[in-house]
This record gives structure tokens, sequence and C-alpha cells, in this order.
């Protein structure tokens, strides 16, 4: 009987070590997406209606994306040099460690935007709404720099979207 109980209690312990499934190896958001989360890329992607769209480690320089609804966009690591974001709407967009160098601005309306470790150097920005972005605090002062305008879709100006301080004179 004691033998019995043995065999039974050993028999029990196989079935659960074979039965317990095994440990899944833990696999990143970005790399779970990363196949198709730039499958809409071209040159021109003018007008488009491009909401909650994805663009990881995305190679979008001087493409046309002027008048998009990117609402809800991602861009993360993405290179963005250049392109054209002319009255874009950026509004609740994630944009990490992407950069916006040269890239026109004019009328865009980038607010609720997270732009942590982003670059806009040389960016044209006039009319461009920022209200409630997060910009990095390096990034501002060059922002101010050129922040001029007005912008025609949310009747904000650049400079107070910004939060820049008037200038002096």
């Amino acid at each position: 009987m004691v033998r019995l109980r043995r065999l039974l209690g050993l028999a029990a312990a196989l079935l659960l070590i074979l039965l317990t499934p095994a440990p899944t190896l833990a696999i990143t958001a970005p790399e779970l997406r990363g196949a198709s989360a730039n499958a809409v890329i071209s040159l021109n992607l003018h007008g488009r209606q491009l909401q909650g769209a994805e663009y990881i480690k995305a190679d979008l320089k001087e493409v046309d994306l002027s008048g998009s609804d990117l609402t809800g966009a991602v861009f993360n690591t993405s290179n963005l040099s250049g392109a054209d974001l002319r009255d874009a709407i950026l509004r609740d967009v994630v944009a990490f460690a992407s950069q916006f160098n040269d890239a026109d601005l004019r009328n865009a309306v980038l607010e609720n935007g997270l732009f942590m470790q982003s670059s806009f150097t040389d960016a044209r920005i006039s009319g461009a709404d920022f209200t409630n972005a997060v910009v990095d605090r390096s990034q501002l002062p060059h922002l101010c720099q050129r922040a001029d305008g007005h912008n025609s879709i949310t009747d904000r100006d650049t400079r107070t979207s910004l939060n820049c301080p008037q200038p002096k004179g």
C-alpha cells in the first residue's frame, strides 16, 4: 500500500511537471508590432487619414504628410527630418526620440503631444500650435527663437502655445 501511494505521488508529480506550461519569452510591444507598424509609408502621404498609425524606427525623411490627420500616431525613434507636416493634425501624438529637424510644421496642430527626447533643429514652426505638448526643456529655447504666427485651425498663437517668454522691447 505504501508503495502504491509513493508510485501515485510520483506519477502525479511527473504529470504536473509535464503539463505545466513552458515560460514564454518576453517580447516588447514595438517588436510585436514592428513588422506591420510601418506599412503605410510612401513619399506622398498628403491629406491621408492616419489616426493611430505607428511608425517604429521609420524613415519618413522628406515625406509629404501635409494636411494629414495623424491624431494619436506613434513615432518611436523615427526620422521625420525635412518632412512636410504643414496643416497636419498631430493631436495626442507620442514621438519618442524622433527627429523633426528641418521639418515644415507651419500651421500644424501638435496639441497634447508627447515629444520626449525629440529634436526640432531648424524646424519651421510659424503658426504651429503646441498647446499642452510636452517638449524637452532643451528644445524650448530654440523653438521660442523661431516661434511666430497664428494657427488658423485652433486660433492660437505659436509663442503662447509654447509658453515662450514675451520678447523684450
